[in-house]
């Protein structure tokens, strides 16, 4: 029998027992219980390149697809088209192998995607500036929220309760470092402490319905507190912007703009804010410049992070090169236009009322806010809304997100352009054998 290479010696294997305090690798191994050590693998005899081929093609056919299923799940990763074109450009080597843009010189395709990946973004959120990305729209939050702390000199961050929950414990999460505490306030809160830097609202909210932002823009400023905008980028197509509204910085999860759902990521948090605030901006800018013969340039023109300065001055320590990820939504956002994305906006809002106006006439079913939304919703259920989401799963209909810990049997549903009529009628179908 042909052992592996092991690179340690015996004299290696020796030093590194002693250091550890044991004579043997025995003794080393000796808390492990025996019925797990050594336990052999009954492996199927080798097969040639061919014949693995063959097995591993006959394996992958019994994966389902989600092209198999209608999905009517959403609650922050949405199922959206995505144009052939994205995955074209992503998947060219110079982009799908470059790593994070420190060299302009050798990096000037990434950072020209950056660049135009960050005039998109304040286009479409109605803001003056943007950063390079950052990891998701939950950390974006909660980058925001420290922004707003540092812009104000301020020690305290109001939520509304309306906000993704996974959004709001994130937000806590980073705060808790820093010993800043997160109240949760609701929608009709009449002021907000004189302490507190920011108000934290998402439009449309968790529940799928718009929140006042004009009121809460009023109530934030009256305090001496920046708003920060959680929004679905889809939505923008076809609604007013963060910065419409008077927003100071607005976040969103940017998976929707041209990537997949992909078992939850990768996402993107896009994070823009207003001019005056640039300098308190976490992550990383590209800007455009010239070089000596007067030729266009891009460069990293702010970088803040601890990489580069000295902690203490640095807005924070964020890491990741999201320009892939970015990429793809800037390819996205150009390939479909503005009438492109207003046209996917009022698909979703007209799909998502026709849904939601057939679940509310079966008897039992009823929505739970008599609100404006866009394209989730929230339905109360006759029964348990896990009993309703096996049934539809053995329907191949993958259902909407169970939320009966926030109200009795209640289930979060969102529609998308993806979905058609026929498969909204078999959902209404399904969910019609529930009814009392």
């Amino acid at each position: 029998m042909q052992l592996p290479y092991l690179p340690n010696t015996d004299a290696d294997r020796q030093a590194m027992l002693r250091d550890i305090g044991v004579e043997s690798a025995d003794e080393l191994f000796h808390d492990v219980p025996a019925k797990f050590l050594n336990v052999p693998f009954h492996l199927p005899a080798p097969l040639s390149e061919l014949e693995l081929k063959a097995e591993l093609s006959h394996l992958a056919q019994r994966n389902a697809s989600l092209n198999d299923y209608a999905c009517f799940l959403g609650a922050g990763f949405y199922h959206h088209f995505i144009p052939s074109v994205v995955r074209h450009i992503t998947g060219r080597s110079e982009f799908y192998t470059a790593y994070t843009p420190y060299q302009p010189e050798a990096s000037q395709g990434t950072l020209q995607a950056i660049y135009e990946y960050q005039s998109l973004i304040c286009q479409l959120t109605g803001m003056e500036v943007s950063n390079a990305g950052m990891y998701d729209g939950s950390t974006a939050t909660a980058e925001a929220a420290l922004m707003a702390c540092r812009i104000t000199q301020k020690g305290k961050i109001a939520v509304l309760s309306t906000v993704n929950p996974a959004y709001r414990e994130v937000v806590g999460t980073y705060l808790s470092g820093r010993s800043i505490p997160l109240v949760n306030v609701n929608a009709d809160v009449k002021g907000l402490p004189a302490d507190c830097a920011a108000l934290i609202v998402q439009q449309p909210n968790y529940f799928g319905y718009f929140e006042d932002l004009s009121s809460c823009v009023k109530k934030a400023h009256e305090s001496g507190a920046l708003l920060i905008v959680i929004a679905d980028p889809i939505s923008l197509g076809m609604f007013k912007s963060p910065g419409e509204y008077g927003a100071d910085i607005a976040v969103a999860e940017g998976q929707a703009l041209g990537n997949p759902v992909g078992f939850g990521g990768p996402g993107l948090g896009i994070f823009a804010c207003r001019k005056d605030y640039l300098r308190q901006m976490p992550g990383r800018i590209v800007g455009r410049t010239v070089d000596a013969e007067g030729k266009t340039g891009y460069v990293l023109t702010l970088t803040t992070r601890e990489q580069f300065i000295r902690r203490e001055r640095a807005t924070s320590n964020i890491t990741t090169n999201e320009s892939l990820v970015a990429l793809a939504a800037t390819v996205y956002l150009a390939a479909m236009g503005r009438q492109g994305l207003r046209r996917v906006a009022e698909l979703c809002y007209h799909k998502a009322h026709y849904a939601a106006e057939a679940i509310a006439r079966l008897k039992g079913y009823s929505l739970a806010f008599n609100q404006p939304f866009f394209k989730e919703f929230v339905v109360r259920c006759p029964v348990s809304p896990e009993q309703i989401n096996k049934a539809l799963f053995k329907a191949k209909i993958i259902g909407g997100l169970d939320i009966s810990h926030t109200i009795e049997n209640a289930m979060l549903f969102c529609v998308t352009e993806m979905n058609s009529r026929q498969e909204i009628d078999r959902l209404v179908k399904v969910l019609g054998a529930f009814q009392p």
